[in-house]
């Protein structure tokens, strides 16, 4: 199916939020569109929803599996619009989403779909997962200019770290089993990053419900779906696999003339596998076996 905007996908598109989960992808380029919906739909996702402008061109499969939205996210809105017109649409259902060369990893996803792991964390009495945004990067920045190779592919090992939440509400003591997460390219290159868009954390998983407002930092108006664990015990969380740092980084031309090469003594090279993730402390696995 193809809508010719946002609206339009609202209007006509309620089969796709019939079901959950759904995948809500804004592809802001054309790096690695094809892979990153081919991606979700291994996943187990109902349905995956690509919003892109009208000039991009899908493989025939795509074409007949994806419901495709002409969206600009210039003109039109970024994710913020479009998950917030789309939650009043949703009912109760498993929302995720990303960008165009983001790949969604949890734990064991080699093996379980996300409807299964979903439906675990809701037993669990979770509307919402914790996900860490994990840059990657090409390791030969003179073959691929944009940063942007699957074969090719590097992350950081190390420099992570979390800081405590400020309440502002609460003279700026810390917000309960809320994080503020760091690391991966927006650390080491952070002289090229606002302050505002640092963070590694996103909640990138949750469940619609009425009044539900995702803010432009990715956190939410219902403060429960921005903690990352229950009081009780931990929780899974997820790992979002991402060249749009490395891409932005390399593109832009404030920070481009400054950047020979990403890789540096802690990069080693990625495995795409979630077991790589697990084992480097980038997702938790909770109770979930």
């Amino acid at each position: 199916m193809q809508y010719s905007s946002l609206s339009d996908f609202l209007d006509r598109g309620k089969d796709a939020l019939a079901k959950g989960p759904v995948a809500l992808i804004l592809c802001e380029d054309e790096a690695e569109v094809a892979s990153t919906l081919r991606h979700h739909q291994y996943q187990g996702f109902k349905a995956v929803v690509g919003f892109m402008p009208e000039r991009m061109t899908l493989p025939e499969d795509l074409i007949d599996t994806i419901h495709r939205v002409d969206h600009s996210h210039v003109r039109d809105g970024g994710i913020d619009t479009i998950v917030n017109a789309v939650i009043p649409q949703a009912g109760d259902i498993w929302l995720y989403y990303g960008y165009n060369a983001e790949y969604l990893f949890y734990p064991f996803c080699e093996t379980r779909t996300i409807g299964e792991m979903l439906a675990f964390h809701t037993e669990e009495r979770r509307d919402a997962m914790l996900s860490f945004v994990v840059d990657l990067y090409a390791g030969d920045l003179r073959r691929h200019g944009n940063a942007v190779s699957l074969e090719d592919a590097y992350l950081d090992r190390t420099g992570y770290y979390a800081l405590a939440r400020p309440d502002p509400q609460n003279h700026g003591h810390p917000k309960e089993r809320q994080l503020d997460f760091h690391g991966g390219l927006r650390w080491r290159y952070e002289e090229h990053v606002s302050q505002s868009r640092r963070k590694i954390d996103r909640i990138a998983l949750f469940r619609a419900k009425p009044k539900l407002v995702m803010r432009p930092d990715h956190t939410f108006t219902d403060e429960e779906y921005n903690t990352y664990s229950c009081p009780w015990h931990h929780n899974l969380t997820a790992a979002v696999a991402s060249f749009r740092t490395a891409k932005a980084l390399k593109l832009n031309p404030g920070s481009t003339f400054d950047i020979e090469a990403f890789t540096w003594h802690n990069s080693v090279p990625f495995e795409w596998h979630s077991r790589q993730l697990l084992d480097l402390g980038l997702m938790e696995p909770g109770q979930w076996f």
